[in-house]
C-alpha cells in the first residue's frame, strides 16, 4: 500500500507532496481507496460531503441494535509540499490493522469502518478539516461551497468537476450515527516520543486554534516613479501584521504563523493595491490566543486592513475513559496533547467518543519533505491500533 502511494501527488523537484482537494490528484487517491476497499471486501460508502467510509459489517444493523461501530482512518489529503506521513500513514495503518486482525480470525462484535477524510487540511479553500466540518455541521454548506481556490474556482464547481453533487452538501446525522468511537491514528508532530524513547502514544486534547484572513487596501503605482511619502503600499500593512503577530504570540506564549500572502497586482515593479494574508494561531489557553489576534487586529485596523476569522476550533478534550482504556491496553502507553488539529477534534467537539494514537517522528518535522517514521515504528502503530480495535469492537463496553 505504501509503495502504491509513494509517487501520487509527488513534486520531483521539492520532494514534497500536492495532494490538494478534488483534484485530479485527489481523485488517484480516492480511487486508491476504493481499491483497497474492494480488496478487502468491505463495503464501501461516502456521506455528504464525499468523505469514504469501508466498512467491515452493517453499520446501520449495528446502530439499530445500539452497537454503533468502531472507525479507524485518517485522511489522504496534504499541504503544499507536504510529507508522505500526515494522513496517509493513518489509513494505511487502519487497512493494515484490519489485515492484521482478520490474520488473527477475531470476529468483531461491531462494525469496523475505515475512514478517508476529505480536505482535512484546507490547503485548496483555506479551511482545515472541512470535510468532517460539513458532516457535523460545524461548516455551513453554503460557506463550504463558496469557498474558493487561489485561481478563483469555488468549492461547489470543483466538487461538480470531481463528479460530486455540491448541493448534497450537510449535516450527516445517519454517518455520524454509525460511529460509537473514532481512533485516529497519526504520525507526532513533534519530538516528544523521540525523547522518551517510545513508538506510540495516546493523544490527550488539542489545543484551541484559528484561522483569519487579513486584507488590507493600498493603490497600485509604478516603483520606479512613486516617491515613498506618497505612496499607498498595501505591504507595508502585511508586513506590519507579520511583526505584531510573532511580538504578541511571544508575549503571550502562544504560537503564531503568517505562511500564506497574496499581492495584487504581483508585480516586482508595481506598488501592491491590495494585499492578504492568513494568521494561523493557537495554544493552550483560548483567551490567550484570542488576544493575540485581537492586538493584530489592532495593528491591521491601522491601515484600514480587515480581519475575518475563517476557522475556530475551541480547546478538544479526547473522551477522558476511552484514553484511559487506551493507554492500559498499550501498556501504558505515554499520554500527550497536540497543537495540530484533526478531523478527530472536529468529531469529538460534535460528542463522538474519539481518541487519537501518535507513531514517533524522530526528526520532530511535519508538513514538510523531512517528516519520517521508520518501518518498525509504523509497524508498531498498526499492532496499536490492532489491539485497540480488538478492544473496542470485541466487546459492548
Amino acid at each position: 500500500m505504501w509503495r502504491d502511494l509513494e509517487t501520487v501527488g509527488l513534486d520531483r523537484d521539492t520532494g514534497g507532496y500536492r495532494r490538494f482537494a478534488w483534484s485530479r490528484t485527489d481523485h488517484d487517491l480516492r480511487e486508491w481507496f476504493a481499491g483497497e476497499s474492494a480488496a478487502r471486501g468491505l463495503d464501501l460508502t461516502t456521506d455528504r460531503m464525499g468523505n469514504q467510509w469501508a466498512w467491515w459489517g452493517d453499520p446501520d444493523a449495528a446502530v439499530a441494535a445500539g452497537d454503533p461501530g468502531i472507525v479507524i482512518g485518517s485522511h489522504l489529503d496534504s499541504v503544499p509540499d507536504g510529507g508522505a506521513f500526515d494522513g496517509p500513514l493513518g489509513v494505511v495503518s487502519a487497512f493494515a490493522a484490519v489485515d492484521a486482525l482478520r490474520e488473527r480470525d477475531f470476529a468483531p462484535h461491531r462494525p469496523i469502518g475505515v475512514v478517508n477524510f476529505a480536505d482535512e487540511e484546507g490547503a485548496r479553500f483555506g479551511v482545515a478539516c472541512a470535510g468532517s466540518r460539513v458532516i457535523t455541521g460545524a461548516l455551513s454548506p453554503d460557506r463550504a461551497r463558496g469557498l474558493t481556490d487561489v485561481d478563483g474556482i469555488t468549492m461547489a464547481e470543483a466538487m461538480l468537476r470531481a463528479g460530486r453533487d455540491p448541493d448534497s452538501l450537510g449535516r450527516d446525522e445517519r454517518t455520524l450515527a454509525r460511529i460509537g468511537a473514532f481512533v485516529e491514528l497519526h504520525i507526532e508532530q513533534g519530538r516528544y516520543l523521540d525523547d522518551l524513547g517510545r513508538a506510540v502514544a495516546v493523544g490527550s486534547d488539542i489545543w484551541p486554534h484559528g484561522r483569519w484572513r487579513i486584507d488590507v487596501p493600498g493603490a497600485a503605482n509604478h516603483a520606479g516613479t512613486t516617491a515613498l511619502d506618497e505612496r499607498e503600499d498595501a505591504m507595508l500593512g502585511i508586513a506590519a501584521t507579520i511583526i505584531a503577530a510573532r511580538r504578541s504570540a511571544t508575549e503571550h506564549q502562544c504560537l503564531a504563523t503568517v505562511g500564506k500572502v497574496e499581492v495584487v497586482p504581483g508585480a516586482v515593479n508595481a506598488i501592491p493595491a491590495s494585499a492578504a494574508c492568513w494568521l494561523d494561531a493557537r495554544g493552550t489557553d483560548p483567551d490567550t490566543v484570542l488576544r493575540v489576534v485581537d492586538e493584530v487586529r489592532d495593528v491591521v485596523g491601522e491601515f484600514d486592513g480587515l480581519v475575518t476569522r475563517e476557522s475556530w476550533t475551541p480547546v478538544t478534550h479526547f473522551d477522558a475513559a476511552l484514553v484511559r482504556r487506551l493507554s492500559e491496553r498499550l501498556d501504558d502507553a505515554p499520554v500527550i496533547g497536540t497543537g495540530a488539529g484533526h478531523d478527530a477534534g472536529i468529531l469529538a467537539n460534535d460528542g463522538i467518543r474519539t481518541a487519537m494514537l501518535f507513531v514517533r517522528n524522530p526528526t520532530g518535522v511535519s508538513h514538510s519533505p523531512d517528516e519520517w517514521a521508520t518501518a518498525d515504528d509504523c509497524l508498531a502503530g498498526v499492532g496499536a491500533l490492532a489491539d485497540v480495535v480488538t478492544d473496542l469492537a470485541g466487546s459492548t463496553g
